[in-house]
């Protein structure tokens, strides 16, 4: 079986709200990784990895990098900006890692592996 990984992106309204549920928590869309995911993409997120894009590059710079390497793992399900306007901001960095990292080791934790396993 192919490993795969998902991301969880909030839904928002017309006006850029949170979607709620009945019970008043944010709903959400969720995406799955292709099935196949290019090699290419560990080589890309080699030097994401090991911090060697940070050194000429403003944090910013490093984000977008990171924003737009996770929208091609994804094939572009989704864009830069779902990411920046439909990811919760205290999580969103690590998130982004942890998506990266999944590419670069095919590294998961167990918590996320179960939570696939529901989906698939």
């Amino acid at each position: 079986m192919a490993k795969r990984n998902f991301i969880k992106l909030v839904q928002v309204d017309k006006k850029g709200n949170p979607a709620l549920d009945a019970e008043g928590n944010s709903k959400y869309d969720t995406f799955l990784t292709p099935m196949q995911i290019p090699f290419r993409m560990i080589y890309n997120a080699a030097d994401l990895m090991d911090g060697a894009s940070d050194e000429e590059n403003s944090a910013q710079q490093n984000m977008d990098q990171m924003l737009d390497m996770v929208v091609d793992i994804y094939g572009k399900q989704f864009t830069k900006d779902d990411l920046l306007d439909r990811l919760h901001a205290p999580d969103a960095v690590a998130e982004l890692q942890q998506q990266i990292e999944f590419i670069a080791s095919g590294a998961m934790d167990d918590e996320r592996k179960k939570q696939l396993a529901q989906m698939i």
